[in-house]
């Protein structure tokens, strides 16, 4: 019943649902004549599937994972060229062994050619894991991915019931959509990084605040360091007097700050 509201309330009038686990159904059973065009899903993920379902796909794809085998399922639903808009976790995004075998699968199957970033809040208080939403046509290889960092509202610390996520605030990528250009909200990532990752696709914004935070706090740790074990050379090779120690750390963090 409320499938059938929330159908009517967006506007499908005549709402057909199939009340079934869609994952309980044998992978290699599906024909030319069970795909489809278009997928619009929010599969269910952070739990793991009833006992036996993931025997119903390939022994190198066999996960308990739910959201991983609905990746799987709605890459064999659709039909050459078909098009698809999912949401998924960052846990899905990342991971060795079975998760990655699943991720070559679907950058060698479909053309991931966007990935919008959330926020943590956007489904509270229902959940605040980090989600994605990533758009996909089969029948294509990825070549490369385009990012796109969802802020917050100016003056919104979180989403929430008395305060959703607003339609309104896509505008700006929809404007962007067909003309994209790398800036502070939008990069991309090539294949070729992608293979040598490992098919992660869980990249940060290049161009965040919080990513040159980390990166200058590495290069002041690493500069410190730096810094302590030359003078150490210093003063155990060349002997030097407590006022030469002095000179000689001034010039060594002289140094590291040039070369780092």
């Amino acid at each position: 019943m409320l499938a059938v509201t929330n159908l009517i309330l967006h506007d499908i009038e005549v709402p057909e649902i199939n009340y079934n686990d869609s994952l309980n159904r044998e992978y290699t059973s599906i024909s030319e004549a069970d795909r489809v065009n278009v997928i619009l899903a929010n599969p269910p993920f952070g739990a793991s599937v009833s006992d036996g379902v993931e025997t119903n796909y390939p022994q190198s794809y066999r996960t308990t994972e739910s959201a991983d085998l609905f990746l799987l399922l709605m890459i064999r639903l659709l039909k050459r060229y078909g098009r698809a808009a999912i949401v998924l976790p960052d846990g899905s995004l990342t991971g060795d062994g079975v998760k990655a075998s699943i991720r070559k699968h679907w950058l060698e199957e479909c053309n991931l050619h966007t990935i919008v970033r959330l926020p943590n809040s956007v489904f509270q208080p229902y959940a605040s894991v980090a989600t994605n939403l990533l758009f996909f046509t089969k029948g294509t290889p990825t070549k490369e991915i385009w990012y796109w960092q969802h802020h917050l509202p100016e003056g919104t610390k979180s989403y929430n019931k008395t305060k959703p996520i607003h339609k309104s605030e896509f505008d700006n990528l929809k404007a962007w959509w067909d003309n994209r250009v790398e800036h502070d909200k939008a990069w991309k990532v090539s294949m070729e990084e992608l293979e040598a990752s490992n098919y992660n696709l869980d990249i940060k914004n290049p161009h965040s605040n919080e990513r040159k935070r980390v990166v200058m706090n590495l290069a002041c740790s690493m500069q410190r360091s730096c810094c302590l074990l030359l003078s150490f050379y210093c003063n155990s090779i060349f002997k030097v007097s407590s006022s030469q120690s002095v000179q000689s750390i001034t010039a060594v963090s002289f140094v590291c700050n040039c070369i780092i």
